[in-house]
């Protein structure tokens, strides 16, 4: 079985300014509340955003708000995880290369959480739906991109991960699977990248007062978490060359570890 990749630390993870300067980073999930954190660290050092997700409408706010940052003009690809097919996602990599002409970096912030409950009350249409936007669809994805990734000579894959000691008990179903699948995928590419140009990374993030975590944990003062900014900006980091010491490892944001 494969270990997942060793923790790390930094300081302030954070790009510097323009360090993604000419730089095209592809995001998943871009509308969420991480997924849009993360665009805009992106935008506001200098990388050509590409913002993937489900909604459309979400998107183009997103991509107004980027442009009146004085950003590089983003681009809008508006796919649904739940039910894209490979053909689907060799198709978004022949969208990118034509419109951005590189591809410098994925994150894969897109995820799918429905609520806690016991495996026996797991709808199965429920559990596969999961597993395609928490698991399958980075999988797809990356494999799609990776000739793309491969022409530059610094690229980097983002894996957004979530913390062991708590998907892996009771109630945590199919969203805990997809994140211990997850895992397992960072670390394989991982050992198959390491001699390349592609740099693999991982990103566990503190407790965030996001719309997943409302939903998981109803009764707390969301107040008392923080907004998914540090988190965003930590992604961003972990896609720019500065990053490359951290390459096959997890940037661990928790407090206290």
């Amino acid at each position: 079985m494969n270990a997942p990749l060793p923790l790390a630390r930094v300081e302030h993870p954070q790009p510097d300014v323009d360090s993604l300067r000419g730089r095209v980073v592809l995001i998943t999930g871009a509308s969420g509340g991480l997924g849009r954190a993360c665009a805009l660290a992106c935008a506001r050092t200098g990388a050509t955003v590409v913002l993937a997700g489900r909604k459309v409408r979400p998107l183009e706010v997103l991509y107004d708000e980027i442009e009146a940052l004085g950003a590089p003009t983003p681009a809008i690809y508006p796919i649904n995880l739940e039910g894209a097919t490979p053909d689907d996602y060799a198709s978004l990599a022949d969208a990118v290369r034509i419109q951005c002409g590189r591809l410098d970096a994925i994150v894969h912030a897109a995820v799918l959480f429905d609520g806690l409950r016991p495996v026996e009350q797991v709808k199965p249409a429920d559990w596969l739906r999961i597993q395609q936007v928490g698991l399958n669809a980075p999988f797809l994805l990356t494999q799609a991109c990776l000739p793309l990734l491969r022409e530059r000579t610094d690229s980097a894959v983002v894996f957004v991960l979530d913390d062991a000691e708590r998907f892996g008990k009771a109630y945590w179903g199919g969203y805990g699977t997809a994140k211990a699948g997850l895992a397992a995928f960072a670390s394989i590419l991982h050992e198959e990248t390491e001699t390349g140009t592609v740099r693999v990374h991982a990103l566990l993030p503190s407790p965030m007062r996001t719309a997943l975590r409302r939903m998981a944990y109803f009764g707390e003062d969301a107040l008392q978490r923080e907004l998914p900014d540090r988190a965003g900006a930590a992604a961003a980091f972990l896609t720019s060359p500065a990053a490359s010491a951290l390459r096959g490892r997890t940037l661990d944001l928790r407090p206290g570890t």
